[in-house]
């Protein structure tokens, strides 16, 4: 079953590999997974048990740490809860996806807004436990929301994303009963809450392990786990393997039916392909575009595509990395860029363009930069730079099925208007914590922003007050203001007019070009169901099944 349209491209030279090498390779992960599964609490219990193949897994066991990895997300999911999730709702395809227009309980049982519209308040599960035993209390939710609003980085500017941003604002009522107090409004807030970076620490367990230096207990908390979600981690091996097992005391939704998930890492997309189709493991998530090519109409694998909301693929320029601090040197590199030839080699046309000007006026929308060399070369001159420059194109290795296509193109390209580029292959363990650093003159990368308003994406990327992953380090007070009030901002009419504000901006400014947005695909066998697309891009174990 194909969900998403698939395109034929010829094979680019990057993907092929050396059949001996593959051979060996899937061989030694069959043996592996086969020793796992003999295994006799694996071989009693095959239908509870799940195999996943993954490119990449987690660098960290916590959201809150500096440089954890997209991969964490998807354990955060699974091993903590937060106060709410999000709603689903069922797609004309027949598959399903989150609704981010609706917010359920999971460890609160209700909430309720003050009649002045000043704060909300949570009532807790009075039965919910944490994985070692220890009864959940508000007490728990404050310690994890000041947390997340102290440590800074990452989960702080997520929570001030919603306008969360004082220990102060949250009041534990009563042992079962929290306030949180508003400091404006904002209705990012309460869709904050149901996000990865919202989870519920142990506070008990966690505080056993801070020290003066480490009051947060963030080194204990990168290896092990504290929380009181659907699932535990049960072993983890960073760089090869995650295991978890069902928490049987959670009470804050629909037990699983998964007893056991086994996450492998396995960074060729060969060999993914060969173990999803001779059936030694049940899920394949994540894949190349070109996996999911080869694997179409194959009888025994039932694949899921879904474009992801609020995201792009681009090629960015740091402009304070001089000569990227010139704006026609930027749209020069956005000229000469080969759009289709990109997307038909990186995604094999799987996904959706955001190049030559199509009138759209959903977000992401295309820019109106097409591949035209003379335009390129005559920017280049007028910028001063006829004769070009030397610098370094970095991706994520991590993501390298997408990312090194894109990168060899754009090296391509960039040669053509005399840019010469050393390619820069990061990691992906690695690249979080190099995006970071905001020190890349020139990337391919991609960013997906988890609530679907344009004015999230923008300011998580564009916003030059410290936004997190504005990586290019650009800033613009002009369009900072216009982002803060489309944040804010009631009247329809207005909402419109500072969006298409600030979407202008970016693109004559261009410090990141877009490419297209991608989608996020899953092979699986007939047998697994209840997959669901999550805005987080991870697989959510807790509705997977086998029949």
């Amino acid at each position: 079953m194909i969900i998403h349209p698939i395109a034929s491209s010829p094979t680019p030279r990057w993907f092929h590999r050396h059949p001996i090498r593959l051979a060996v390779a899937v061989s030694a992960l069959v043996a592996a997974l086969a020793t796992l599964a003999s295994a006799p609490a694996l071989a009693d219990a095959r239908k509870e048990t799940l195999l996943v193949v993954i490119e990449s897994g987690p660098n960290s066991l916590d959201i809150h740490g500096v440089g954890t990895n997209r991969p964490a997300y998807g354990t955060s999911w699974n091993v903590y809860d937060r106060l709410m999730t999000y709603g689903v709702k069922k797609l004309a395809n027949g598959t399903e996806m989150y609704d981010y227009k609706t917010l359920k309980p999971e460890l609160a049982t209700k909430w309720e807004i003050a009649k002045d519209g000043k704060s909300v308040t949570f009532h807790l599960r009075r039965d919910a436990k944490f994985h070692d035993g220890t009864p959940v209390t508000a007490a728990d939710v404050k310690w994890s929301f000041d947390r997340a609003v102290t440590v800074g980085g990452f989960p702080t500017f997520q929570m001030k994303a919603g306008s969360l941003e004082k220990p102060e604002q949250f009041v534990v009522v009563d042992p079962y009963t929290l306030r949180i107090d508003f400091l404006r409004a904002d209705k990012l807030t309460l869709p904050d809450l149901a996000v990865p970076v919202a989870a519920i620490y142990n506070s008990t367990l966690a505080k056993k392990h801070a020290t003066p230096d480490d009051p947060w207990a963030m080194a204990w908390l990168k290896n092990n786990e504290a929380g009181g979600g659907a699932y535990q981690v049960a072993s983890w091996r960073p760089g090869s393997e995650m295991v978890y097992t069902r928490f049987e005391g959670w009470k804050s939704g629909p037990k699983p039916k998964l007893k056991r998930v086994v996450v492998r890492e396995v960074p060729s997309s060969a060999s993914q392909q060969a173990l999803i189709e001779r059936g030694d493991v049940d899920v394949a998530f994540d894949l190349s575009p070109k996996t999911v090519v080869d694997l179409k109409g194959k009888p025994r694998v039932k694949l899921i595509g879904t474009p992801i909301e609020n995201a792009m693929w681009y090629v960015g320029m740091n402009v304070t990395k001089p000569p990227f601090n010139n704006v026609k040197v930027r749209q020069a590199v956005a000229y000469v860029l080969p759009y289709q030839k990109i997307f038909d080699a990186a995604v094999y046309g799987q996904g959706i363009p955001l190049y030559g000007g199509a009138k759209n006026t959903d977000w992401p929308r295309p820019t109106p930069y097409k591949t035209d060399l003379a335009k390129a070369k005559k920017l280049m001159a007028e910028a001063g730079f006829e004769k070009g420059f030397a610098t370094t194109l970095s991706f994520d290795q991590g993501l390298s099925f997408i990312g090194e296509p894109v990168a060899l193109l754009t090296q391509e390209a960039l040669a053509q208007i005399g840019i010469t580029t050393t390619i820069n292959k990061i990691p992906g363990a690695n690249w979080r914590a190099a995006l970071l650093k905001k020190d890349m003159p020139l990337m391919v990368n991609t960013f997906g922003g988890w609530l679907n308003y344009p004015e999230y994406f923008f300011y998580w990327t564009y916003h030059g007050q410290n936004a997190v992953f504005n990586s290019m380090s650009y800033q613009n007070p002009k369009l900072d203001k216009l982002v803060d009030a489309a944040r804010f901002e009631t009247n329809p009419a207005k909402y419109k007019k500072d969006v298409e504000g600030f979407i202008k901006l970016a693109y004559d400014e261009v410090p990141r070009v877009p490419l297209f947005q991608p989608l996020v695909s899953v092979a699986m066998q007939p047998n697994v169901v209840g997959y669901r697309y999550w805005f987080h891009r991870q697989l959510d174990l807790r509705s997977l099944a086998k029949r």
